[in-house]
């Protein structure tokens, strides 16, 4: 019987050991420096003011992946549309919404009272709220990636799958969501799962309009005892557990999916 050796690779032991040290390094020397207040890291970590914006930061995320997600897969139906106005108009909104910076968005959703000073017979300000339109910016800007994820994964079942319900007699909606969008969730799942990732990290930027997220509470504590990085700290913890359980989640979603067939790891 023919004894297999693994290859011996000292050069990658010693790249891991020579960047694991360095990474301890650079984690010591951040900690043991005396110019951060561990008191002030331990007494905010679960404050009750960043712990609310800790909720406001997962509804935003929430809220917003749900909005990006039905607008995105209605995009990406009118995108593949016979009708080349809807193909127009689908594309136009995924290049303006991907193709301006996130943060200017959510400067002219928090801004448009400036615009419009009435929304039908309300008054702006008191529609769109710092959190609405929060939501809204995210929500609309996530639409525009989940498109592109949709629309790829759409592009990826076999076409004669179509053909074939279509020849069955089935409606055009009802093939679409009992044959093609099944089918299209081992590739859509992965890039939504970085995509909602990135959501949570992204919801940062909403501090800009007061937007009550993580870091706006982190930045309101800040300017009141002057701890900057302290709470930049705080902040960057509970960004590292909502990012951290997320993967984990994804990870298992996609180990699912690989147990049942739909994945790359099906087909082994």
């Amino acid at each position: 019987m023919t004894r297999i050796v693994p290859l011996r690779r000292p050069g990658l032991w010693l790249t891991s050991a020579v960047v694991g040290t360095l990474l301890v390094l650079l984690a010591a020397s951040v900690w043991r420096n005396p110019n951060i207040v561990h008191s002030v890291i331990v007494q905010y970590q679960f404050a009750p003011a960043i712990l609310a914006g800790l909720r406001t930061t997962i509804v935003l995320a929430l809220l917003a992946t749900v909005i990006g997600l039905v607008l995105g897969v209605v995009l990406a139906i009118l995108r593949l549309s016979a009708s080349p106005v809807l193909r127009l108009g689908s594309g136009f909104y995924t290049w303006l919404l991907r193709g301006t910076p996130l943060l200017v968005q959510i400067l002219i959703w928090g801004n448009l009272a400036l615009l419009f000073q009435h929304i039908g017979p309300f008054d702006t300000n008191a529609v769109m709220t710092p959190f609405v339109a929060s939501v809204v910016a995210l929500g609309l800007n996530e639409a525009a990636y989940m498109a592109e994820i949709v629309r790829a994964g759409i592009l990826a079942v076999d076409r004669g799958q179509y053909e074939a319900s279509l020849a069955l007699g089935m409606p055009r909606t009802l093939s679409m969501r009992r044959i093609i969008l099944p089918q299209a969730l081992r590739v859509i799942i992965p890039p939504a799962g970085n995509q909602f990732i990135s959501l949570l990290k992204a919801t940062s930027l909403v501090s800009v309009i007061a937007g009550g997220d993580l870091l706006t509470a982190a930045q309101n504590i800040s300017s009141a005892n002057l701890h900057t990085l302290e709470l930049m700290l705080v902040a960057t913890f509970w960004y590292l557990v909502l990012t951290t359980i997320t993967s984990i989640g994804q990870y298992f979603v996609e180990r699912r999916l690989g147990r049942s067939g739909t994945g790359l790891h099906g087909a082994r």
